[in-house]
């Protein structure tokens, strides 16, 4: 049995789209004239018929809902094609309801699950489906699905915690922008208006205000229109892998920001390998998956290095310390959990100790962006006033 997207007409003439399982296009058709529906357009959801991958994904946030109510459905003995049945009926969206029943209907052919995610590669990642085909194995399918709804839900907390404290410097960065623009553009010619009109010398102060407020009323439109290019030539040559790797390797020379995005790429790895490693993934392939999962190229690379190193023979700890990107401290749990033979169990502890960490550093950067914003705002103010009063009290001083 298959899924198929349709659009179709009903009995009052108004269109309707959604998803209908059938045996084949034909079997579809039938179902829908059944339902007193005229099929205008059918096509299986299976993938991009061009490409053979679907192109269809999934937020943080419906990825971390999709595996809770995945997770709790099998937890409760239920058959996989009705969890499945009933995942799909409980989707609002029409694409993530067809995307389930497309895995159902390969789940039915005889397919297993993370054989059947494969399918949709931008929905689940490698992290996802590597630990779904473990727990098959293990027939602790339920128990691990558990585990990978409890890390995609904290994932999700992480970056949404992120979001949140970047949320007020940003919008004080746009406001202190736009004021100064504003002033700029609208309030300081009309000001300066005057002073120039009578002639005298203005200050250097002023003369710098009038120059900066007549540059952007001429090229406003060609400042932004430049600047909207230099970031889309920006985005094309990251697109490079050479220059996107030069690129992360100045991101981790950064003072401040450097170890901060040091410390996320590698607690991203280090509890994505635990719970690969829980799931019963082998130590080598867990490597190689989890450091895909690490956004920055430079530290990609050495963890690449060290998933070869211990596939050739040697130890995870050693390993780990010739890549030169893990902190002391991560390292000393990860050898005791090699030395104690719980490894999964210091790795995840690592990993939280790792994340309040990181917390903390986002906290201080945070933090001191704040005051930074509300000083350049005010010194911006203060400049533009200080450059209209300079002229007035000159004049002032010529009358007297």
């Amino acid at each position: 049995m298959a899924a198929y997207e349709f659009l179709a007409m009903d009995s009052a003439g108004r269109r309707r789209r959604g998803v209908q399982e059938a045996d084949s296009e034909r079997h579809a058709r039938q179902l829908l004239r059944d339902r007193q529906l005229i099929p205008l357009r059918l096509r299986p959801t299976r993938g991009d018929r061009r490409g053979g991958s679907s192109r269809r994904g999934l937020g943080a946030a419906e990825l971390a809902l999709l595996t809770r109510q995945l997770a709790t459905l099998v937890q409760a003995a239920l058959p996989l094609e009705e969890v499945l049945a009933a995942l799909a009926a409980q989707c609002e969206k029409r694409g993530q309801q067809a995307m389930v029943l497309a895995i159902r209907a390969r789940v039915l052919e005889g397919h297993g699950l993370a054989r059947a995610m494969a399918e949709f590669p931008r929905a689940f990642p490698p992290l996802y489906r590597a630990t779904v085909a473990a727990g098959e194995r293990a027939g602790h399918l339920g128990q691990v699905l558990m585990q990978l709804a409890d890390y995609t839900e904290s994932r999700q907390a992480a970056r949404q915690q992120i979001q949140l404290a970047l949320l007020y410097p940003s919008i004080l960065l746009v406001a202190a922008v736009g004021i100064v623009g504003f002033l700029l553009g609208f309030v300081v010619p009309d000001v300066v208006k005057v002073f120039v009109d009578s002639g005298q010398e203005l200050p250097w102060l002023t003369r710098l205000l009038i120059a900066a407020s007549q540059g952007l009323q001429a090229s406003g439109l060609y400042l932004l229109l430049a600047l909207a290019g230099a970031l889309g030539g920006t985005r094309a040559l990251l697109r490079r892998p050479a220059m996107r790797l030069a690129w992360h390797r100045l991101q981790l020379r950064l003072p401040l920001l450097g170890r901060v995005i040091r410390a996320g790429n590698c607690t991203r790895f280090t509890s994505t390998l635990a719970i690969l490693g829980r799931s019963g993934v082998p130590l080598v392939d867990a490597l190689e998956i989890a450091a895909e999962v690490v956004a920055n190229q430079q530290i990609r690379t050495c963890l690449k290095d060290v998933a070869r190193a211990v596939r050739e023979g040697g130890g995870l700890t050693r390993a780990l310390e010739r890549s030169g990107q893990f902190p002391p401290m991560m390292l000393y749990m990860i050898a005791s959990g090699e030395r104690s033979g719980e490894l999964d169990a210091m790795l995840d502890r690592a990993a939280r100790q790792q994340e309040s960490q990181l917390a903390n550093r986002i906290a201080m950067l945070v933090g001191l962006f704040e005051p930074a914003m509300l000083v350049f705002m005010g010194a911006s103010v203060l400049l533009i006033v200080l450059a209209i009063l300079m002229p007035i009290l000159s004049l002032n001083q010529l009358i007297a």
